[in-house]
């Protein structure tokens, strides 16, 4: 049988669409297999590609790969006879890895309800990835215990702001009944991503802003200075000592905001319908991560590093199912009411539900009142190695066994290697 893929490569772009319009509707022996990115958001994934199966009779399997693993679990199932049929990249690098593998989605159905071209991940002409969901993340802050110790939201405008906030709050945790100003900042594989990849975007940021590029093969680090700051205030105002970060999760940290420990916890809107479990959305709120560069603008981290990918390799029968699948998500009721309410979703399609999502209202605020979301530029960092190696310089710094000097190493020098490996 012929596969898309290779069709795909032999065809002119007007080809390509008549090859997926030409395909009929899911054979009755087609499935989907999902490998699914988001750990917090699978059992919402498993009871959605239930209702879907009950509703037309296609299976949908739902895997999700363990927090921090995803490219070791994809490398793992790719090449199976039984291989994921949707799957997942982070963006550019990603894609680089795993083009091959990805279906031309142009002139697709789903293609044609985004918002806007700019979620398609493409390479030249073709269109090998949809973003399906847009996220934010910062500092997500206990409103209540925040109002404890003699503070509100207008007293956190800057990095000067939030550190003479949590240092007061951190000298007083006892009188406060805390453990500490900020969740723990866990260097475990489940929590570490938070800082070598969404810490680490912000020095990307601002180098790639005040240089007017959006990539570069050679970092140069001239915010990491300010990097430093933030992370030495999240490892010393904390629920421990900066020695135990290295056996700390992303449970832990969660356990500590949720049961009133610490005031801030450094996540992203995904968390939301965790938080909506013992907090109202008046309890809560999302920060920008103050950097010290530009505070009085800043606004979330705003963006994306989820894009669908669809198995070129598959059958065309479960190629046509996928397509299917991906498109019932994001336009039937069903899944549109899933992605919103339950999973906290704000995705970018033109049949979208709106989110209850109370930092996603944030985020919308905070743009309405001129402040520029901060761009998810982690999706040039240049492989999952670099980041590895500027985790672990983390780690070693917060436990006293490395110093600052080897973050800067892993970051600029090990950029600048990765780069030349990948070029």
């Amino acid at each position: 049988m012929m596969k898309f893929g290779k069709l795909f490569a032999a065809a002119a772009s007007a080809a390509m669409i008549a090859a997926i319009a030409a395909v009929p509707a899911a054979a009755d022996d087609a499935s989907v297999y999902y490998l699914n990115f988001k750990p917090e958001a699978d059992e919402a994934w498993q009871e959605l590609a239930k209702a879907y199966t009950e509703e037309t009779g296609v299976p949908v399997t739902v895997v999700t790969a363990a927090s921090g693993n995803y490219e070791t679990t994809l490398t793992s199932e790719i090449d199976k006879s039984d291989a994921p049929t949707l799957f997942q990249v982070n963006g550019p690098i990603g894609l680089a890895n795993w083009k091959d593998y990805c279906l031309d989605l142009t002139g697709s159905e789903i293609v044609s309800n985004l918002t806007s071209d700019a979620f398609e991940l493409k390479d030249e002409d073709a269109i090998y990835g949809i973003a399906y969901v847009i996220e934010s993340y910062g500092i997500i802050t206990n409103k209540t215990l925040l109002e404890k110790a003699g503070y509100t939201l207008d007293d956190i405008k800057s990095f000067d702001d939030l550190k003479a906030v949590a240092d007061d709050i951190q000298a007083r945790k006892d009188e406060l009944g805390v453990k500490g100003a900020f969740a723990s900042t866990g260097m475990d594989g489940s929590s570490d991503w938070r800082f070598k990849t969404h810490l680490a975007n912000l020095p990307i940021y601002y180098e790639y802003q005040a240089d007017g590029i959006d990539n570069t093969d050679a970092i140069k680090g001239d915010f990491l200075d300010n990097y430093k700051a933030v992370f030495d205030l999240y490892i010393t105002d904390s629920t421990c000592d900066p020695a135990e970060l290295s056996a700390k999760t992303g449970d832990d940290a969660r356990a500590e905001f949720l049961n009133g420990e610490a005031v801030f916890y450094q996540n992203g809107s995904w968390e939301y319908s965790s938080l909506a479990e013992n907090f109202s959305d008046d309890e809560i709120a999302m920060i920008p991560i103050y950097f010290g560069v530009d505070d009085e603008n800043q606004g979330l981290c705003t963006g994306t590093e989820n894009y669908w990918c669809v198995n070129a390799d598959a059958s065309e029968e479960d190629i046509q199912a996928t397509l299917d699948f991906m498109n019932w998500c994001v336009t039937s009721e069903t899944g549109t009411d899933c992605m919103a309410n339950t999973m906290g979703f704000t995705i970018p399609f033109k049949t979208a539900v709106e989110s209850p999502n109370v930092f996603v209202k944030q985020d919308a605020e905070y743009t309405a009142n001129g402040k520029t979301p901060v761009s998810w530029n982690f999706t040039t960092m240049p492989s999952e190695e670099w980041k590895n190696g500027v985790g672990s310089a983390l780690t070693a710094y917060a436990a006293g066994t490395g110093d600052w000097d080897g973050v800067v190493s892993a970051f600029v020098d090990g950029w600048a290697s990765e780069a030349a490996l990948a070029g």
